[in-house]
C-alpha cells in the first residue's frame, strides 16, 4: 500500500512537471496539452536525451507517433505513453516498470530551464549610442533634461493652432491693451 501512495505521489510530481513545460513561452497554453517544441525542451532539461540511446530524433519520432493525424499537440496521457516508449530506449538493461520509473524520477520536480536564453549585453558600444546626453542636433531635441524621450512632441514639430492665426506672437494680450487704452 505505501508503494501504491509512493506512485501517486510520482504521478503528481510529474503531472506538475508536465504542466511547467506545458505552458512555457506560450501565454495561452493551459498546461492540459504539450506542443512538440516543449516536448523537445523537456526532454533536453531532464536529460532524457542522452546523445546514445535516445537522440532528439528518437524524441521527435516519439512525439509525432503518439500525437493524433490532425493535432499539434499531447495530452498528459499520452505524455505518459511517450515516456513509456522512450523509457525501453533510454534504460535498455532494466525491466519496462524499473525504466518507466527511473524516467520519471529524471522529470520530476523539475521545470523549463533558462539556460541559453538570450542575455543583454552591456558593451561599451551600445552604452556609447544609447546615452542620450551625448547626442546632438535635432536628435537631442528628442530628450528632456534626464535623457528621457519626449515622445511625438520630440519627433514632430506640433503647430499652435490656439486663436485666429496660428503661431501668433502676441496671444492673449488683446484685452490687455483695449483696457490700457481706456
Amino acid at each position: 500500500n505505501s508503494q501504491e501512495g509512493a506512485a501517486a505521489g510520482d504521478i503528481s510530481a510529474l503531472e506538475e512537471a508536465f504542466r511547467k513545460f506545458a505552458v512555457h513561452g506560450d501565454t495561452r497554453a493551459t498546461g492540459k496539452e504539450m506542443h512538440g517544441k516543449n516536448w523537445s525542451k523537456l526532454c533536453k532539461d531532464c536529460h532524457i536525451i542522452d546523445g546514445k540511446n535516445v537522440t532528439t530524433t528518437d524524441v521527435d519520432i516519439v512525439f509525432s507517433k503518439i500525437k493524433g493525424k490532425s493535432v499539434r499537440t499531447i495530452t498528459f496521457d499520452q505524455f505518459k505513453e511517450a515516456l513509456q516508449e522512450l523509457s525501453k530506449k533510454r534504460f535498455k538493461g532494466k525491466s519496462d516498470e524499473e525504466a518507466l520509473q527511473e524516467i520519471y524520477k529524471l522529470i520530476e520536480g523539475k521545470g523549463p530551464g533558462l539556460t541559453g536564453v538570450t542575455k543583454t549585453v552591456a558593451s561599451p558600444t551600445v552604452s556609447r549610442l544609447t546615452d542620450t546626453s551625448k547626442f546632438t542636433g535635432s536628435h537631442k531635441e528628442r530628450f528632456d533634461a534626464s535623457g528621457k524621450g519626449k515622445g511625438r512632441a520630440g519627433r514632430e514639430d506640433l503647430v499652435d493652432n490656439s486663436g485666429y492665426v496660428s503661431g501668433y506672437k502676441h496671444a492673449g494680450t488683446y484685452d490687455h491693451k483695449v483696457q490700457g487704452n481706456k
